[in-house]
């Protein structure tokens, strides 16, 4: 064991301190009565700087210290850019859809409120039981990174970490819901930087300073040396920057942030997450390329050491006190959102719309939010506990929510999405990624080509849908057409041995061809002014207008 522990009493009171402070902040900002909308989404009237901070800080969670710093390890110089860049150009890449969405139900609280009005029961329900169960797993991806660090850094068990995490989060989120996760994040933002800005450099000096990483350098492959390294590129940059935009368009937690900026302030709150977000990933990924070039092993084989041992290896206890303080402040700030996330999409997805059919009674609603948050906490802390391996549940939510987004920005674009388009392209891309993905049929012959043409639509509804975004539909058409044919030719033959990437491309082709093809057989037309008359504000205090 060559990992420096602090003594049971000494971590204890780490996290009394982390979760007591926070929920003193929160107590600032508690209501006698909390109303339904304040607790859903702060009436709509977030500013700049914290929707910045909240929007950086739910993005950054535990998983992307130990990725940024993984892929650094395993790729090289271009791996921690791979992970930081792609992410980073997911929160902007989201803003012009954003304002779209808003555009249509300024009142909206969730996503699948928007797609109800639009489609009805049977897609909003898709869309909201896909983020719950995206939720449910980033909960427990984040409570398993509190458990694993807590067990390295201290003589308390693995459960005792998760358990802590998920109490402490809670107890915070309970009262106020999302006013208090992003009045937190504001905080947690600030203390993750100003570490991240001291921990960095601390390790990069304790290691001999600059001289000693440029001659670690001869330790590095011809291609983890290259900054445009393929292999980095094929199995990390192109497969996570598709995983990244799905998750962008179908994760709550971003399209709560999205719905709870004042409207003026959506551009410049986006463009500044996404700078906050790239510099603090990308350096922190850079202490695992500065463990490759030393040439330290993981210890027990396991890439989740990597960060936690180079800490305290080299760093003094002050410093590894403050580095556990920064993965809780990151884990904690992505699980509140999660289960502000939740509560609200059960508040208004489940009992707003169908249970309570637009007239909830707003107390019982609100008792609802908070039995939805400790019952997502005790899922989260039970299934964290068996500790599963992450990656796999991720691949399998990333794939629902590829075969989701051409569905729902289409259904905000196009009047003649119908709600059997959207549900059916949904189910088919999915069926069509697992196929893939667990290689359900040969990968050989006509098979294999068939999925290659299907993924290199796919590839051209991604950066066609980018183009779209911000530079209208006319671009957006001929860069994703002249995109799928470009990638058909170097498809063929190759994207076969890349089944990660094939199928999640395959999730996006297949779920678009459907959703094409079944809207352009029905002749309906939708009438956009619908959306914001069905999409209310739930509390009588503020009267909903006319649109």
């Amino acid at each position: 064991e060559n990992f420096y522990q602090f003594s049971t009493m000494t971590v204890l009171a780490l996290l009394v301190f982390f979760y007591g402070g926070t929920y003193l902040l929160t107590l600032l900002i508690k209501k006698k009565k909390e109303n339904t909308d304040a607790f859903m989404v702060s009436n709509h009237q977030i500013g700049f700087g914290l929707g910045a901070a909240s929007m950086t800080a739910t993005w950054i969670w535990a998983a992307s210290f130990y990725g940024a710093a993984t892929s650094g390890y395993t790729y090289g110089i271009s791996g921690p850019l791979h992970y930081g860049l792609w992410g980073a150009l997911m929160i902007l890449f989201i803003y012009p859809f954003g304002r779209r969405f808003r555009k249509l139900a300024p009142n909206a609280h969730t996503l699948g409120e928007l797609i109800h009005a639009r489609h009805g029961s049977s897609s909003q329900l898709i869309l909201a039981s896909s983020n719950i169960l995206g939720s449910i797993i980033s909960l427990m991806v984040n409570f398993t990174a509190s458990g694993a660090l807590v067990s390295v850094l201290s003589p308390l068990s693995f459960q005792a970490g998760v358990i802590i995490a998920g109490v402490g989060v809670l107890s915070y989120t309970l009262w106020s819901g999302f006013r208090a996760s992003v009045l937190t994040d504001f905080a947690q933002l600030m203390a993750m930087m100003a570490v991240a800005i001291l921990i960095i450099p601390a390790v990069m000096f304790a290691l001999g300073g600059p001289e000693t990483l440029s001659d670690g350098m001869s330790l590095l492959t011809p291609e983890q040396a290259n900054l445009f390294s393929m292999d980095a590129i094929l199995n990390q940059g192109a497969p996570f920057f598709v995983a990244v935009l799905a998750y962008a368009i179908g994760n709550q937690t971003i399209s709560q942030r999205l719905f709870a900026v004042r409207e003026d302030h959506i551009k410049p709150t986006f463009i500044t997450a996404t700078i906050g977000y790239g510099a603090i990933v990308i350096g922190l990924g850079m202490i695992g390329l500065m463990a490759l070039m030393t040439g330290m092993e993981p210890i027990g084989g396991d890439m989740n050491n990597l960060i936690p041992q180079m800490v305290s290896m080299y760093l003094s206890p002050v410093f590894i006190g403050l580095f556990f303080i920064l993965v809780i402040g990151s884990l904690s700030s992505t699980a509140d959102s999660d289960l502000s996330a939740m509560s609200a999409i059960v508040m208004a997805d489940v009992y707003g719309k169908n249970i309570a059919k637009n007239k909830p009674d707003p107390t019982k609603m609100l008792f609802i939010g908070r039995l939805t948050m400790i019952v997502a906490t005790l899922i989260g802390v039970i299934l964290a506990s068996f500790s599963m391996d992450i990656l796999i549940m991720l691949v399998f939510v990333g794939a629902l929510w590829g075969a989701i987004v051409f569905p729902v920005i289409a259904s905000c674009f196009w009047d003649r999405v119908t709600n059997t388009a959207f549900t059916s392209a949904v189910i088919a891309g999915l069926v069509m990624f697992c196929v893939a993905r667990f290689e359900l049929l040969p990968m050989i012959g006509a098979i294999a080509v068939l999925f290659e043409l299907l993924a290199a639509v796919g590839g051209g509804v991604v950066l066609g849908l980018m183009a779209f975004g911000f530079c209208g539909r006319r671009v957006g058409l001929i860069v994703g057409a002249i995109s799928a044919i470009v990638l058909a030719y170097f498809f063929i033959g190759f994207l076969q041995d890349y089944t990660v990437l094939m199928a999640s491309l395959m999730a996006y082709g297949v779920s678009t061809i459907v959703c094409i093809g079944l809207s352009l057989m029905s002749s309906s037309r939708f009438d956009f002014a619908q959306i914001d008359q069905k999409v209310i504000n739930y509390d009588p205090a503020k009267p909903a207008t006319q649109g």
